[in-house]
């Protein structure tokens, strides 16, 4: 056909004669056009070529850390481990309906919205929560700053922050000073170092605002969803079950929330319950993320709504206690007590665990990252007792004393009886008041709450 030759079946359409196959002869390579950048081995395949390529000092080097690289590679995202028997991430490839399956790209969002959160937490503490503060009458400052005394200050800082009674003696002969009023100085000058009461409100008031925020958003969104009202939903068509944007949203909020907490509990108040607040956020962290990749997203977020239904409570229990409202404080914490027993040691384990555990196994059959989002699971219930028996022991106090005034955890260290309150002395540690009483998280305790 006029210097033009049919090109056999599958040599994808006319080319003229003259051309040849090849860069050197100016020809294009025929055939289907280029696809998507390879993904997985495919690419680390290319990069050794690439390496290959190159001077032979650093090749093996560069081989051996990019075969290594792919194992590594191959075993974190492995479908034996992340995915059922016969499924594989193509499976998940499709668009679905909505915003179709999840990803794990999809968890990288999270981290600049939990800048954003930690920003707006910031506003909202400064420009919210302090007025607020100011509001209800909590003082702008701090403890009582301790007596300067640079022989108690090197110990304080050099040796110990509790000295025993043979230390005691030893620098009550050396300053000529009383033991109790020593006592009384190391017990200030531990709480000189602690945030004032307003710091502790405005950190409750944000926590607060989200909780009571994301747990409204919670109940609207699954009111309207049919795993709420027949759990077994989770499970159903299960891993095929399409993303919507409202429950993608919940995800990715909550996520970044936690990831927020993660960071900013090292610059927040230090409580006793640092390294199980610590292990409790690594392991909420670890089941989202876990549950949105391999597509659990629907039992995943009755956990999350579970959980924000008693968080907003305590919260409001410290808002009333650090404004010294004693009867609300009771009273809020009363209805915290019974939600978080009645959510966290009956709802959760004879609801959520019986599903995760023995309804998936009969409709979903075990697989790896199933035993290991099971095991999280069961990381939580034990915090869950371990928060129980603090709860129920300060409930106990309360009924004895008649109030609840401190929390367990708390992060402001009160004194026995011995120490003093009185404002009509210079230095606090000058005297003691006469009734034994001292300030507990904002308001007047008795000193039955004194040393833990």
């Amino acid at each position: 056909m006029g210097g033009e030759e049919a090109l056999p079946h599958g040599g994808g359409g006319l080319r003229l004669a003259g051309d040849e196959k090849g860069p050197e002869r100016g020809g294009c390579q025929s055939g289907p056009a280029p696809g998507p950048p390879p993904r997985g081995f495919r690419w680390l395949k290319l990069q050794l070529r690439l390496w290959r390529r190159r001077p032979r000092g650093g090749r093996k080097m560069a081989t051996a850390a990019a075969g290594a690289l792919g194992l590594l590679w191959g075993w974190l995202w492995s479908e034996r481990f992340w995915l059922p028997q016969n499924v594989s991430w193509a499976d998940l490839e499709g668009p679905g309906d909505g915003y179709g399956y999840p990803r794990a790209r999809h968890i990288f969002s999270a981290f600049p919205v939990a800048a954003g959160i930690f920003s707006v937490r910031l506003l909202f503490e400064r420009f919210i929560a302090k007025p607020c503060a100011l509001h209800v009458g909590i003082q702008d400052s701090g403890p009582y700053p301790a007596q300067p005394n640079a022989i108690l200050e090197k110990v304080f800082i050099s040796i110990t922050k509790y000295p025993d009674e043979k230390r005691l003696e030893g620098l009550s002969k050396q300053l000529d000073w009383d033991v109790r009023k020593i006592q009384c100085w190391f017990r200030h000058r531990r709480n000189q170092d602690k945030p004032p009461t307003l710091t502790k409100f405005c950190e409750s008031m944000w926590r607060f605002t989200f909780y009571l925020s994301i747990f409204c958003y919670g109940i609207k969104f699954l009111w309207s969803s049919p795993w709420f009202w027949d759990i077994q939903q989770c499970w159903r068509g299960y891993p095929y079950q399409p993303l919507t944007s409202g429950l993608y949203y919940y995800y990715i909020m909550e996520l970044a929330f936690y990831w927020s907490l993660m960071f900013s509990q090292f610059i927040d108040i230090k409580r006793k319950d640092f390294l199980i607040m610590f292990v409790h956020h690594l392991a909420t962290i670890g089941l989202i993320t876990f549950s949105y990749i391999n597509n659990m997203v629907r039992v995943g977020t009755l956990i999350m709504c579970l959980h924000d239904a008693s968080d907003f409570l305590l919260e409001a229990a410290k808002l009333a206690n650090y404004a010294k409202y004693q009867r609300l404080c009771d009273t809020l914490f009363v209805i915290f007590s019974a939600v978080f027993v009645v959510t966290r040691l009956g709802i959760y384990p004879f609801w959520i665990l019986n599903t995760t555990f023995f309804e998936s196994w009969e409709m979903i059959g075990p697989y790896p990252s199933w035993w290991l989002f099971n095991g999280l699971l069961l990381i939580l219930q034990v915090l869950h007792i371990i928060w129980s028996y603090l709860i129920v022991r300060i409930a106990f106090k309360a009924l004895i004393r008649g109030k609840v005034s401190k929390d367990d955890r708390s992060d402001v260290e009160s004194s026995s009886e011995e120490e003093d309150v009185t404002t009509n002395t210079k230095s606090p540690c000058d005297s003691s008041s006469s009734n034994g009483a001292n300030r507990v998280n904002g308001h007047m305790g008795s000193s039955y709450w004194a040393e833990e």
